[in-house]
């Protein structure tokens, strides 16, 4: 995400010191953290600490008052690397803050750290850090928008859409991964696909294994690995999870929760029936991964690229692609398109309506819904229908207006309730026809999503 780069860029605009963690034992680790102190306090030879404990007690030292003016910045990166060769490293900065809650310290500690179920436990329950943190920062990746401006791509939402979809919003992959390989045009995009993502030489080939196998609380991959192919075939509640990878449902709710401490699975409830809810897959290369690579991986590591990306369309637009624009369409509707809302500020999700005359479910894609206060009942502001591949015609409106009637016979305000259809591949003319009567029927194609 550039935590990295941001911190360096701090470090070198405010001054301060910078330490950048790496793999390695208690007593190495020790003796490159003394000499990079050693560098910043202008020592022609390196520190030799005995212990930690002597190492941080002179770190906090060098912030006293006396010693400078104005706060004195230092930053520690990769910071799980050293709380793994030296766990008591979090007690000892407790101990030291605590101390110097009492004087004056000009000390600024930025503690960072890739592997996010390790910085997260550092200020969770009874870990030493709680509480004494001023600022909690988790670098996310570019929204699907910026993302578009920074690939150098905009101007093509068609192409766009498909890149976030593989890869996401993160910016090193353009950069350092890929050295700028960005795909000329949406007719390059299949082969940008294959010399990139589905190349065995490429960086990015074996980037979701390692983002799984980075997360320090994860040792069962191949467990993992499964419970995140379940989610990207579509098995998106516990039970289907649990049935996917032939496990009890009470079996498999560590791996869960690890995954969502993670960041890398999110639980998202049903907004129309408390207590259910459904998982999603947060980092787009793993889905491409588990959904496109991982069932042809000896094909494409032997360089059938081409052929496995070529038998891979339906897939990719199923479990990949379609998914993928259904997130995003529920992103407008929280930013960009929240003025089609009216100023609402209800939660924004997707849900089931169960009709019970025609005995089947209706899957919502986007709706927006805002709980009942008081004497208030609970409001429904937008249902939204979501495709992919399908040009959207008058059958979508209609499963969104029949939504609409269920949801009121169940009592809850629909009196203005807005329909959205979202499209990437158009609206009919019947529908764009019923758009321009209906005041509340609003049409949503990728370059009103790309704004």
């Amino acid at each position: 995400m550039g935590k990295t780069y941001l911190l360096r860029a701090l470090v070198e605009e405010r001054g301060g010191f910078y330490f950048g963690a790496t793999a390695a034992t208690a007593t190495e680790s020790l003796r490159q953290f003394g000499a990079a102190l050693a560098e910043y306090a202008g020592s022609p030879v390196p520190f030799s600490f005995a212990t930690w404990d002597d190492a941080v007690s002179y770190l906090f030292g060098l912030a006293v008052p006396g010693r400078g003016e104005g706060p004195a910045l230092f930053v520690i990166d990769e910071f799980p690397y050293l709380a793994k060769a030296a766990p008591e490293l979090p007690s000892l900065i407790q101990r030291e803050i605590d101390r110097f809650q009492a004087e004056e310290s000009r000390m600024r500690l930025l503690l960072c750290g890739s592997a996010m179920s390790v910085m997260g436990g550092l200020l969770a329950s009874t870990a030493p850090l709680r509480g004494r943190a001023q600022l909690e920062l988790v670098v996310q990746p570019f929204g699907y928008r910026p993302a578009a401006a920074f690939w150098g791509v905009a101007h093509s939402p068609a192409l766009a859409v498909r890149l976030h979809a593989v890869l996401g919003g993160t910016p090193a992959y353009r950069r350092q991964f890929l050295a700028d390989d960005v795909p000329e045009g949406l007719d390059d995009f299949d082969d940008w696909v294959c010399r990139t993502v589905l190349s065995p030489f490429s960086p990015l080939f074996r980037e979701a294994r390692y983002l799984l196998a980075e997360e320090a609380d994860i040792r069962e991959t191949a467990l993992y690995h499964s419970v995140l192919a379940a989610v990207a075939g579509g098995n998106a509640t516990r039970g289907g999870i649990a049935n996917y990878i032939g496990r009890k449902s009470v079996d498999i709710s560590h791996p869960l929760n690890v995954l969502e401490d993670s960041h890398l699975l999110t639980r998202e409830p049903d907004v129309f029936r408390a207590g259910r809810s459904s998982y999603r897959i947060t980092e787009p290369l793993i889905t491409f991964y588990e959904a496109v690579m991982r069932p042809a991986w000896e094909r494409l590591e032997s360089g059938q690229a081409a052929a496995v990306w070529a038998q891979s369309a339906e897939r990719f637009a199923a479990q990949v692609a379609g998914p993928h624009f259904e997130a995003l369409c529920r992103t407008y509707l929280l930013g960009p398109g929240s003025s089609l809302l009216g100023g609402s500020l209800g939660t924004v999700g997707s849900g089931v309506v169960t009709d019970p005359t025609a005995r089947r479910q209706l899957e919502i894609d986007a709706a927006v819904v805002e709980p009942g206060s008081g004497g208030s009942r609970a409001s429904v502001t937008a249902l939204a229908e979501a495709k992919w591949g399908t040009v959207m015609g008058l059958p979508h409106l209609e499963k969104l207006r029949r939504a609409t009637e269920l949801l009121a016979r169940r009592g809850m305000d629909t009196s203005g309730c807005r329909l959205v259809c979202f499209s990437a591949a158009g609206f009919s003319d019947a529908l764009r026809t019923e758009a321009a009567r209906d005041g509340g029927l609003f049409l949503v194609g990728l370059d009103e999503l790309y704004g």
